[in-house]
């Protein structure tokens, strides 16, 4: 089964979503989704409490509840309950909330929206423009977060070659990528930037997002030179390819006398904009 991690955005919530080619068909989390249609500070023990009372009313819905690993805050992948596009639209019917209505129409327009990709793969980027200037980014910016996510791309793809396993060693290579250029981890360099569930490279400055492409794109461009063919082969490249960018950050700073990693936020930097 071929499964494809991707992120959809609903009202400007971010849903994990996950699409596999085989049966053709998307599905969500329902975690994210809960928080989303309820408004909750506790999603998950929202979803344990009706987990329970579907059961007990006998619904046969939870018993075609799977779990699939999904990207989570702290950037590694762990299982979590989701459900496709059917499941969803009954499950909402359990859940007392105004958002319902407009959450399935949604609904609706992501499972019609990949039909037109397949057919069309360059609706996938015309798509993921509209969402962040719906956003309020800079188109400067979207261009760099579009090739940013090309590079990433050519990134994992050369990661698979050599034999590197998605999910916890695609999260401790982009770790230590991430340390060795910007001399934070994943998880520390969001906490710095004050973000929780929000994507590190959303939330980047362009420069921030250049370095990081950099950092990259070095690590790829190394990787097929190296060919490295254990674990800890790559770990080392990852090092590698990290430093350029390290050694480019660093030559900036000492030009221009600021910091290039900031604690700034998409949220900030937006709301600074429109000021």
């Amino acid at each position: 089964m071929t499964q494809k991690n991707a992120i959809k955005i609903f009202e400007e919530k971010k849903v994990r979503t996950l699409w596999d080619d085989e049966q053709e068909k998307w599905y969500f989390s329902i975690i994210d989704i809960i928080e989303i249609l309820t408004d909750s500070a506790n999603s998950r023990r929202y979803w344990s409490d009706l987990k329970r009372k579907l059961i007990v009313e006998g619904s046969q819905l939870y018993d075609k509840i799977v779990q699939l690993k999904m990207k989570s805050a702290d950037g590694k992948f762990y299982k979590t309950d989701v459900a496709d596009a059917e499941q969803l639209f009954r499950l909402i019917q359990s859940i007392p909330s105004p958002k319902a209505e407009p959450f399935k129409l949604w609904l609706a327009q992501i499972a019609n929206e990949r039909l037109d990709e397949m057919q069309d793969p360059e609706l996938t980027i015309d798509r993921a423009m509209e969402q962040y200037f719906r956003m309020g980014y800079s188109e400067s910016w979207i261009n760099q977060r579009l090739k940013s996510i090309e590079i990433r791309k050519e990134l994992t793809d050369e990661w698979k070659r050599r034999g590197v396993q998605e999910g916890m060693q695609f999260a401790t290579l982009t770790d230590i990528i991430t340390r060795a250029w910007a001399d934070k981890s994943t998880k520390e360099y969001k906490q710095f930037k004050g973000l929780k569930k929000e994507n590190l490279r959303d939330n980047m400055s362009n420069t921030e997002l250049i370095l990081n492409m950099l950092a990259e794109a070095s690590t790829k461009d190394i990787s097929q030179v190296v060919e490295p063919e254990t674990f800890d082969e790559n770990i080392k490249v990852a090092k590698q390819g990290g430093k350029v960018a390290r050694v480019a950050r660093e030559e900036l700073e000492l030009r221009t006398g600021r910091k290039v990693v900031s604690p700034q936020n998409a949220k900030q930097a937006l709301k600074d904009k429109n000021e």
